[in-house]
């Protein structure tokens, strides 16, 4: 890659790397002098924020760096202003093969040694790579790319690429996207990820042969993603993580429009907290998937009309024939502050919702006194996939099951509880489950049978070794303490005190048991259910 030794190479605002670092970049924000050491500097703020100052030295303000840690003065010839788009290609694809592609020419051997492979060796990948008129997907991630290059050379050398990934380069002007857009009529998918864009869209033409564009910490916001809209006539999936957007901010218009083909939108890794942010993307008629994980929502619902009409105010009208999110299949709400149960009873209410992601949010985590995933199952009438993984008719009918003979036990002496569980009533029919009632003369002990549970005790605890699984017959008012009492006794742990867990199908971790109060129902362990003995460290 080629560096520069003079500083008047460089401009304020310019994005740069490191001359021996592709993926140490930053912008420079200062030229000039340095108190106490000679010659010219230049001030770079870099973007992992692993640096040594402010951009002050000695009680002496030269730039200002966005943290505390993430500037430095570096000298011009340490620093590399970029190449062109052809210049990275040949360096990935024409000159010696990448780890990437030696990682693809060897095989480890018994001995942990590389043996090459003939069948696609060094010089059958260079052949094939040579001829670039060919390549129709080109990742030139982390190359330096700054410019587009010479007029037409993109479209002479490569014509038919159709996917091409530009993440961490130094691109910063939409106009220089363009160009290279404008080279390449075939091109399909776009990733932009890490490049620090310009705020200000010129010179970009209709790209109407984009259907993908990640535009992933980029810096871009939504009052952007407006213009770009009018410049995407076609396209189906926009990434946009980790911007720091906290709001939807919209043109002339409270509610989003446009964006006709748009299929999948992913947010992730943003600021949003307020759900009436997302109701703005409602009328998008196209939209499957919505991806939200890791914002800062804490409460959801569904928009009916009377809602997007105080939204919107009365300044402007919607399609009343357009339904809230009417093809929306697939939600992902992980890792938020979500904690209420009319969240998760809301989702009921999007006409197509089947994929639904709520793990790392506190009403999902029995730890922070969140339900189960039976619960969830059981509230969730349309739910196919939970959190990564699909509920198979045998799990649902089971929790369903668990879900309407847990709330049966808490009736008792508080009928208002049913209130809190809204599809109660409809699944206690639907499964034919009675109400649990003991016949004159019935005595104690076969009350109590009525309300057997089979559980399976399983032994992980290493001091413990290796036995059998217990199947055992328990009464589902027993308590999680008096669990822990008679697996002692079971597994005759002697001193050894154990630590419980519920496993669940479906759910990737075990459920940590740690309430010894509450009983076998309370925490979800239903007929057949496993739980793991393990021990406390």
């Amino acid at each position: 890659m080629q560096s520069s030794s003079d500083s008047s190479t460089f401009k304020l605002d310019q994005r740069v790397h490191s001359t021996n670092d592709p993926r140490r970049i930053g912008t420079v924000k200062y030229i000039g002098p340095v108190e106490g050491h000679p010659g010219t500097w230049v001030g770079v703020d870099w973007d992992n924020g692993e640096a040594k100052h402010d951009g002050s030295l000695n009680g002496v303000r030269y730039f200002e760096a966005r943290s505390q840690l993430s500037g430095s003065f570096v000298r011009a010839q340490n620093l590399t202003a970029g190449i062109s788009f052809i210049e990275a290609l040949y360096i990935r694809y024409r000159d010696q093969p990448t780890q990437e592609d030696e990682d693809e020419m060897y095989v480890l051997s018994a001995s942990n040694k590389r043996v090459s492979v003939q069948l696609v060796g060094k010089e059958k990948i260079q052949d094939k790579l040579s001829r670039l008129e060919e390549l129709t997907g080109a990742s030139l991630s982390y190359l330096g790319v700054s410019n587009p290059g010479s007029p037409n050379e993109i479209r002479n050398i490569v014509p038919n690429l159709k996917q091409l990934d530009l993440t961490g380069n130094l691109l910063s002007e939409w106009k220089d996207v363009g160009i290279i857009c404008e080279q390449l009529p075939s091109l399909a998918a776009l990733n932009l990820s890490n490049n620090s864009m310009s705020h200000e869209i010129v010179g970009l033409p209709l790209l109407k042969s984009i259907h993908i564009l990640v535009l992933n910490n980029t810096g871009i916001n939504w009052t952007q993603i407006e213009v770009l809209k009018d410049l995407l006539p076609v396209i189906e999936e926009l990434h946009l993580m980790g911007n720091g957007i906290n709001a939807i901010k919209t043109a002339s218009s409270s509610i989003v429009h446009g964006f006709d083909s748009l299929r999948l939108l992913n947010l992730e890794e943003n600021c949003i907290a307020e759900w009436n942010e997302i109701v703005k993307l409602s009328q998008l008629r196209s939209l499957e998937e919505l991806h939200l994980n890791k914002n800062n929502l804490n409460h959801i619902f569904y928009p009916d009309h009377d809602t997007i009409d105080k939204l919107v105010g009365g300044d402007e009208s919607h399609d009343q024939s357009c339904i809230p999110f009417q093809n929306l299949r697939c939600l992902l709400l992980g890792g938020n502050n979500i904690d209420d149960l009319a969240s998760v009873d809301s989702l009921n209410s999007f006409p197509k919702l089947i994929d639904i992601r709520l793990s790392e949010n506190p009403i999902a985590d029995p730890g922070r006194g969140g339900i189960p995933r039976f619960v969830l199952v059981a509230r969730l009438a349309k739910v196919e996939i939970l959190n990564g993984s699909e509920v198979s008719t045998r799990e649902r009918k089971e929790s369903e099951i668990r879900y309407v003979r847990l709330v049966m036990s808490k009736l008792h002496g508080n009928p208002d509880e049913i209130k809190q569980h809204p599809r109660f009533v409809e699944l206690k029919n639907f499964h034919g489950i009675e109400d649990e009632r003991s016949s004159v003369g019935t005595t104690g002990p076969q009350k109590m049978a009525s309300g057997l549970l089979s559980v399976t005790l399983k032994s992980v605890a290493p001091s413990i070794g290796e036995k059998p699984p217990l199947t055992k017959k328990l009464p589902a008012a027993t308590t999680i303490g008096k669990l822990k009492i008679l697996c002692e006794t079971f597994f005759k742990l002697g001193s050894i005190r154990p630590k419980l867990f519920l496993q669940e199908e479906g759910s990737p971790l075990p459920i940590l048991l740690d309430d010894e109060m509450a009983t076998l129902m309370d925490v979800g362990i239903g007929n057949e259910s496993t739980v793991l003995v393990d021990e406390e460290s």
